[in-house]
């Protein structure tokens, strides 16, 4: 059953996958009259302005929320520098010019903005579906690596699941830390996605040991 839904506007259009949202929050919590929750319905885009519209929605770590500008005025672009946040007790958050394996292509949120299961339990993979709450995953998002200098922050940011094993990531990015800090940049990295490694958000082959099994 499809969880994609569509809120046409006067100038802008929003769409919501229900599949990819985790209810992080930044769209309900955010000032204006854009997502209220109760309401019917829940997203009006004819209560903002196009600029806030996009404002709103590109904060959207899943990729969940997108929009439309009808008049083509406002259209996402991807952050200047590629960027893997390792969340606290939860997925992987990347942002930047993202080429994901498997994204479906009718979610163009997907392109510069996603949550990454590193749990190892989601049913969604490679993409968070929450799993972790429930298994009660502990890993704080400290990276002890700095990796090495690169030339460029941007460009794509190629993201492709080996089966059975770690996500691969190659292209200019920084790795920012739990607490907010930029710790590690590099251009290739296997990330755990197992759960099991004991050197997260790096893959140091537990997924072997543990007999992690993921197609996607």
């Amino acid at each position: 059953m499809s969880k994609k839904f569509r809120y046409p506007g006067r100038n802008v259009d929003v769409e919501w996958d229900g599949k990819l949202c985790i209810h992080i929050g930044e769209c309900g919590r955010a000032a204006g009259n854009l997502f209220v929750g109760g309401r019917k319905p829940w997203c009006d885009p004819d209560l903002s302005s196009t600029e806030e519209v996009a404002d709103v929605v590109e904060r959207c770590p899943t990729g969940a929320l997108s929009y439309t500008a009808k008049d083509g005025s406002a259209t996402e672009r991807a952050d200047a520098e590629n960027s893997v946040t390792v969340s606290y007790n939860g997925p992987l958050f990347v942002r930047g010019d993202l080429h994901i394996d498997g994204a479906p292509a009718d979610t163009p949120g997907l392109a510069f903005r996603a949550a990454l299961c590193r749990c190892g339990l989601s049913k969604n993979k490679p993409f968070c579906d929450n799993s972790h709450e429930d298994a009660g995953f502990r890993d704080y998002g400290a990276v002890g690596e700095t990796g090495s200098a690169i030339e460029h922050t941007g460009g794509p940011l190629q993201i492709a699941g080996v089966p059975d094993g770690p996500l691969l990531v190659k292209g200019n990015f920084a790795i920012v830390a739990g607490s907010g800090r930029e710790a590690w940049s590099g251009s290739k990295a296997a990330l755990c996605r197992c759960g099991a490694s004991d050197n997260k958000p790096f893959c140091d082959g537990s997924h072997k040991k543990i007999g992690f099994k993921s197609d996607a």
